[in-house]
């Protein structure tokens, strides 16, 4: 099961915050445990340097005597404070296992800690030089450790309960903050959840979104536009392949029932089957078109491209053409030239469609006009005939399957409406795109093809 992002970003928090806290207290605990070890060795050094004046500037005769009266009182009244004293002279000899404490520390060192009946001591040792009224003394301060021991361990508990503590508050803040923030990407969610079949017009709305999400949502909008349409053109299609489709076989069976309703002579028959014939044949350049659409749409491409001149092309189609271009009377003008990287028969096929389509929608005795023009990167092919006039509206869905701007137009019926659809799919494979202007009672309709 995943967790949710706020979740997620919780336990981001909780680990951060961890990390953090115990950063800051390894800090603080290496800064505690050096201060409390300066404090000690502070006081063991204002302890030897109070012994040490007394000693070196001391003159009495019962100084001995004296010293140890005052270690008397200064262990009396710090009970965590004890001091060694040893010398030749037994008068400055003070406290119990002298030699063995005193063995346990050098002079000046910085102190070291021992452990004295079950209590931890920071121990530190002087030697005081002989003069002439006393022979050479050495002797040692020690502190209990035990209250800064204390002090440290309530520190470290005081720091983990610390941590725990900010842990679970970060954890739950960061909970919060991600819910708080995740906000608009629920209403974002619930928005898309009300877009369905039923309400295809229902998109996001990008005001109430914060900037950070705002690209995502127009994104959002646009895949659903392009989405609809989608869904709109694939109704329109499935709505014309049934009308196209319909056509033919209601012929085929229409004519086959009205056969076999009497008996035909071999004539008759024969008639018949070249009729149904002609249907089956429309029928099967419905299906290829289709599937050829199908294999554009799907992401096929020109793969047996080779450099060839547009102009010759375009000469070997209106060849091609030639009966009925003559039974039209029509003639056809062909203007400029490129070369350019095409698959020669798909090429054609596009061309045909092209001219096919200026010579079923021109008057008789008109003249076709196609401009090859040639731009950095593509080259154009234009193809200009007189025709009737049309909507801005039906400029743009020319090149629609099974789309016709009049039906009612003369030979409307013989074609199927694929043909400029697959025009478009033709320049797509080779890179390029269609167009269709109106001006001047005339037509423009052409495709370009990428030039590398």
């Amino acid at each position: 099961m995943k967790h949710s992002i706020a979740v997620r970003l919780a336990g981001m928090f909780a680990l951060a915050s961890i990390v953090g806290f115990a950063l800051i207290g390894a800090a603080l605990h290496h800064v505690l445990v050096r201060e409390l070890a300066r404090h000690q060795n502070d006081q063991i050094t204002n302890r030897i340097a109070d012994i040490s004046y007394v000693l070196e500037h001391a003159r009495s005769p019962g100084l001995g005597e004296r010293m140890r009266q005052k270690l008397d009182a200064l262990e009396s009244a710090g009970p965590r404070t004890r001091v060694w004293m040893w010398s030749k002279d037994p008068a400055f000899q003070y406290g119990t296992d002298v030699s063995q404490m005193l063995g346990l520390v050098r002079d000046n060192s910085p102190g070291a800690e021992v452990d004295i009946a079950g209590n931890k001591m920071r121990l530190k040792s002087r030697t005081v030089p002989a003069n002439d009224l006393w022979p050479e003394v050495r002797f040692a301060v020690g502190v209990d450790s035990q209250p800064f021991i204390s002090t440290l361990h309530a520190f470290e508990k005081a720091l983990l309960a610390l941590t725990l503590t900010g842990t679970c508050l970060a954890a739950a803040l960061g909970w919060w903050i991600a819910r708080l923030g995740l906000a608009p990407v629920e209403r974002l969610s619930a928005d898309a959840q009300r877009v369905g079949p039923g309400n295809r017009a229902q998109r996001l709305q990008l005001p109430s979104l914060p900037r950070e999400l705002a690209d995502l949502g127009m994104s959002f909008n646009q895949a659903l536009d392009r989405l609809d349409a989608a869904y709109h053109q694939l109704e329109t299609f499935s709505d014309d392949v049934a009308h196209e489709l319909r056509t033919p076989l209601a012929n085929l069976i229409g004519q086959t029932q009205v056969t076999l309703a009497r008996e035909r002579d071999a004539g008759e028959l024969r008639e018949v089957l070249q009729s149904n014939l002609e249907e089956l044949e429309r029928l099967r350049a419905i299906v290829a078109d289709m599937l050829f659409l199908a294999r554009a749409e799907q992401g096929a491409k020109a793969r047996s491209r080779v450099d060839a001149s547009i102009a010759d092309e375009v000469g070997k189609t209106v060849e091609f053409l030639d009966v009925l271009l003559d039974d039209a009377r029509m003639t056809v003008e062909v203007r400029g030239d490129a070369t350019a990287p095409i698959e020669t028969s798909l090429f054609r096929r596009a061309l045909t469609n092209l001219l096919h389509n200026a010579i079923q929608h021109s008057t008789g005795g008109a003249e076709i006009r196609v401009e090859i023009v040639k731009a950095a990167d593509h080259a154009r092919v234009r193809i200009t005939n007189p025709s009737a006039p049309i909507a801005p509206e039906q400029l743009a869905r020319l090149f629609d399957r099974f789309y016709r701007v009049d039906t009612s137009r003369p030979n409307s019926g013989e074609n199927h409406g694929l043909g400029l659809a697959i025009v478009k799919a033709v320049a797509a494979m080779h890179r390029g795109e269609v167009f269709a202007e109106y001006a001047d009672g005339r037509a423009t309709i052409g495709f370009s093809v990428s030039l590398n």
